[in-house]
């Protein structure tokens, strides 16, 4: 039987990790000794892996207590869990291509720093360098630099609604 501190120590989680699982119900073997204090055995450590492992997949605490309470439900709820994993596995691809957006905003952005720091363009990242006129409604202030006779993809790099917008007709 292991303890609380043995638990963490064997799967990498922390001992208040190991105690919000277990006072979550996501680990339905964990026993108590007679001083009420939390005991583990192999298969609470097993289920203690497969929590960590699908926290790490971004899975809510209530939907790994569902795929748990489905476990111990047995063979008949395979297809419910396998539903579950798809339902999530969906979700996290959405986040992924968000996550890929992001980080195409940031690739660009860099590449605009640099622009500025080798003096190619000006730096119009900064509100103190804005016209305070605006020429339409909404319009993004760096995309006025168009008639300082900058490179398209400069520009829209100074206004992210305007990298976007260039973005969106590049997709359509």
């Amino acid at each position: 039987m292991y303890t609380v501190q043995d638990a963490a120590q064997l799967t990498g989680l922390t001992e208040h990790a190991v105690r919000f699982y277990t006072d979550k119900g996501l680990v339905p073997s964990i026993q108590r000794n007679k001083n009420n204090i939390r005991v583990f055995d192999e298969e609470s450590i097993n289920w203690l892996h497969g929590v960590k492992c699908l926290k790490q997949t971004g899975l809510p605490i209530e939907n790994i207590k569902t795929y748990v309470d489905l476990c111990l439900e047995g063979d008949s709820t395979v297809s419910q869990r396998f539903a579950l994993m798809m339902e999530y596995k969906e979700a996290a691809l959405i986040q992924l291509e968000e996550a890929k957006s992001r980080v195409a905003h940031l690739e660009e952005k860099a590449r605009q720093y640099q622009a500025i720091l080798e003096q190619r363009i000006p730096d119009m990242t900064n509100p103190v360098n804005w016209e305070t006129k605006r020429d339409e409604e909404g319009s993004c202030p760096a995309s006025r630099l168009k008639s300082r006779s900058l490179p398209e993809a400069e520009v829209s790099a100074q206004c992210p609604a305007a990298a976007m917008k260039q973005q969106t007709s590049i997709v359509s």
